[in-house]
């Protein structure tokens, strides 16, 4: 895998009594390392500004993806965020896991090169999976379709 992750992307996480956040990242690969930052919504009750942006600094070997998310300024409940997560074989999707300091909380994220929003994405996979059918407990019928 060759192709460098350097571009604009539109990510989702999911949050617990939150939902899904969206965001918007600007990343930078040069030599396998991660630079580049994100702005989001501010999703605290009562917080004194709208939209955060938060710095990124990582590294990516292959298809694993890792990075720290860094709030600019820090505060009002945002401070730092590990990722980790996978790159696709055609470097247009990151999809895996972040995480808070010690265990104050974690979820799911999902990153879509710019083009195509990451909340679409996940509305199209979710469409793609089986939807389970009801199975008749009991169905007699002959060979005259009686």
């Amino acid at each position: 895998m060759t192709e460098s992750l350097t571009g604009v992307w539109d990510g989702t996480f999911v949050q617990r009594h939150v939902g899904m956040v969206t965001f918007l990242a600007t990343l930078i690969e040069s030599g396998g390392a991660l630079a580049g930052n994100i702005t989001e919504p501010c999703t605290v009750p009562g917080c004194p500004v709208s939209t955060h942006n938060a710095s990124i600094a990582g590294h990516r070997s292959g298809s694993a993806v890792s990075f720290i998310k860094r709030y600019e300024p820090p505060g009002h409940g945002y401070g730092t965020v590990s990722y980790e997560g996978t790159v696709n074989a055609e470097a247009t999707e990151i999809d895996g896991r972040w995480k808070l300091p010690g265990m104050m909380g974690s979820g799911t994220f999902l990153m879509v090169r710019s083009g195509k929003p990451a909340e679409a994405v996940v509305a199209e996979k979710r469409a793609k999976e089986p939807v389970p059918t009801a199975i008749p407990s009991k169905v007699l019928v002959d060979e005259r379709g009686v």
